[in-house]
């Protein structure tokens, strides 16, 4: 929705201090232990029990976010109309076309600005698609069918750099779906949307020490930024080039 992700998909660089845990001693304590996990390899007998320490050692985190704020259109420039031009609606969400790369009609890669995780720090790429729907088919959950027109976004691939190999989870997942509409209700019209993104992974033996509530507030923290800031750029520069879309459309010209 608005940088529906850059800033929440092209964010600001959220910096996150996570009381006495500097990034230097979980650094080299962790380096230590990696080292010994190296020296003392698993017996085969023990294997059947990766599974369950993988389950163990899997952690889920999520964050969501609505927008709700009225939405001025025009008779011959309809917030429809606006959204069927996915190019646009994609440059106003996502404004720096250094960190973008149109790879069809409707998907793009992002190169996200860094993100700091405790004392981790990872460049993730992201592939997204926006797709218009109408008619009240394949909506997302809690649209209404009447709904005219529906801006969908979902993430469909990512990739995560600036890990080492010993901080790299075996297993990973992001999560981001959203949808932007307008809601007529008589004379008025509001601009609503909502965001969800959740990431789930299995932690590396070595970010398995930090301590849960260590990890969860600072993970939850970190998606919290995200989709703020994505609910700020919808209430702002979206807005503003729907306004210039007003402006340029000729039947609205004076």
């Amino acid at each position: 929705m608005s940088e529906i992700a850059a800033r929440s998909f092209v964010p600001c660089q959220h910096q996150v201090l996570v009381g006495h845990f500097s990034s230097r001693k979980w650094k080299e304590k962790l380096n230590m232990h990696e080292r010994q996990c190296h020296a003392l390899p698993e017996p085969k007998s023990k294997q059947p029990l990766i599974k369950n320490q993988m389950a163990m050692n899997s952690a889920t985190y999520s964050s969501r976010m609505t927008t709700d704020i009225p939405l001025y259109e025009s008779p011959g420039a309809s917030f429809d109309g606006y959204l069927e031009d996915k190019p646009r609606v994609f440059n106003a969400i996502f404004p720096d076309k250094r960190r973008s790369q149109q790879l069809n009609e409707e998907e793009w890669r992002i190169q996200m600005l860094p993100i700091n995780f405790l004392f981790l720090t990872v460049w993730p790429v992201v592939e997204m698609r926006l797709r218009c729907k109408s008619g009240g088919r394949d909506y997302p959950p809690g649209v209404p069918e009447e709904i005219t027109k529906v801006l969908e976004l979902d993430v469909i691939r990512w990739k995560l750099q600036g890990l080492d190999n010993i901080f790299q989870p075996s297993q990973f997942s992001l999560g981001v779906k959203g949808a932007l509409y307008p809601d007529r209700q008589g004379v008025r019209t509001r601009l609503k949307g909502q965001l969800e993104m959740n990431i789930s992974f299995v932690l590396p033996p070595v970010l398995a020490m930090v301590p849960e509530n260590v990890r969860q507030p600072v993970a939850e923290s970190v998606l919290r930024g995200l989709v703020e800031n994505m609910k700020l750029r919808v209430n702002s520069s979206l807005l503003a080039d729907y306004s210039k879309f007003k402006q340029e459309t000729p039947k609205n010209r004076v």
